[in-house]
């Protein structure tokens, strides 16, 4: 295979209910990555979006052709890719498939949602269908249900206290809240207190307010090329060199495992093998935490700790600027937000700023090299992408 490697990146600020269409937003983003790599939309070869909800929120389908005409790539095939949270992930980890195989030189990719504009009882109800529909949801299986489930179960198998659980997964949040302040397309940008996070009203026992990210608006995208195209582009390549992808069944199904998901475990080898690394050569993670109990779950998983002790790299400083392992310094979803089509290609966006050394001064992390993004849809769409610096 070729090696690929992100010429180009583009953001929109991360929002509540945006007076912008999915087709808007994701557009604005293109073309900020399009004009970053030195590329017009006619360079574009196809178009990969991941988007989950258009239909619900806005009644639009198909909005991955709409969003290759708004920006001038006229004719080139565009795709929808829908893996809920995970859906941008897959359509990077797509694109690159079909640039290192040599069938594409350079294809543009991201995602985009406007979740927040639908209101918060029909955003929980679409939410809730990455669920089992059938027999899980009708039983009042939410997102913050199923969380909520695994942070008891966790608190069981790992003999870690409930109170002391908490006080971990608060730290989380306040960490992410104190990152989030610095990042100029975050959604909250306010610090908290771990006093905050305790008394915040109680959302799904034992998970508060402050435990669970928001609804979001917004759209993240690159572009990808290959290596010998990279070289007539930029002088500041990230080429990914591992990608990683599993998925499991319904919650029930996953029991064996459980608080773990094994898909994330299955999902990271494979992108740790196929970039020949380990988890302690990586210098900066992006990992997904929709519920400050999944950070400290998927931190495990990804190897960054020992099963059970996860919620210590919070409780020591060493998943912050300067720790042994810096996690979600854009404020993860939690205080940047969580546009679910959006929010693996924001994460690739964000691993790709730190190496090249242009984020904010205050969550700049010194001499990243290897980067790691994870992204769960769903009750177990998974997906990795490891990203290392160019020449």
């Amino acid at each position: 295979m070729r090696k690929v490697a992100v010429v180009g990146t583009g953001h929109t600020p991360f929002t509540f209910a945006s007076e912008k269409s999915s087709v808007e937003l994701f557009s604005e983003a293109a073309m900020d990555a399009i004009n970053e790599s030195n590329l017009k939309p006619k360079d574009m070869q196809a178009l990969y979006v991941g988007n989950v909800l258009g239909d619900f929120s806005e009644g639009q389908a198909m909005v991955q052709s709409y969003c290759a005409d708004d920006i001038g790539a006229f004719h080139i095939p565009a795709t929808r890719f829908e893996g809920a949270c995970a859906s941008s992930t897959l359509a990077i980890r797509d694109a690159f498939i079909w640039v290192a195989s040599g069938f594409y030189d350079v294809v543009l990719a991201g995602g985009v949602e406007t979740a927040a504009k639908m209101g918060t009882p029909l955003a929980t109800r679409t939410f809730a269908m990455a669920h089992d529909s059938h027999y899980e949801y009708p039983v009042g299986l939410t997102f913050p249900g199923f969380f909520a489930m695994l942070a008891h179960l966790y608190s069981s198998k790992y003999g870690v206290p409930l109170q002391r659980l908490k006080e971990q997964m608060a730290l989380v949040s306040v960490q992410s809240h104190r990152y989030g302040v610095h990042n100029r397309v975050a959604q909250f940008r306010k610090e908290i207190t771990v006093e905050d996070a305790l008394t915040s009203f109680m959302v799904c026992s034992p998970l508060q307010l402050y435990d669970c990210c928001p609804f979001s608006d917004g759209a993240a995208a690159v572009v990808l090329a290959s290596e010998e195209k990279a070289k007539q582009l930029t002088d500041r390549p990230v080429f990914i060199t591992g990608i990683g992808q599993s998925s499991s069944g319904k919650l029930s199904s996953q029991k064996d495992y459980a608080p773990r998901i094994r898909a994330r475990e299955v999902s990271v080898k494979q992108a740790y093998d196929m970039a020949g690394i380990k988890p302690e050569d990586v210098d900066i993670c992006e990992l997904h935490d929709c519920f400050s109990i999944a950070s400290i779950i998927a931190a495990e998983s990804l190897g960054f700790a020992e099963y059970g002790k996860g919620g210590e790299l919070w409780e020591k400083g060493e998943a912050k600027v300067g720790g042994r392992i810096p996690i979600n310094v854009s404020g993860g979803l939690k205080s940047k937000g969580h546009p679910i089509g959006a929010t693996g290609a924001s994460q690739v966006y964000e691993v790709v700023h730190q190496i090249r050394g242009q984020v904010e001064p205050e969550r700049q992390v010194e001499g990243v090299k290897i980067g790691l993004t994870d992204t769960l849809g769903g009750d177990g769409v998974l997906c990795n992408i490891v990203l290392q610096k160019g020449w």
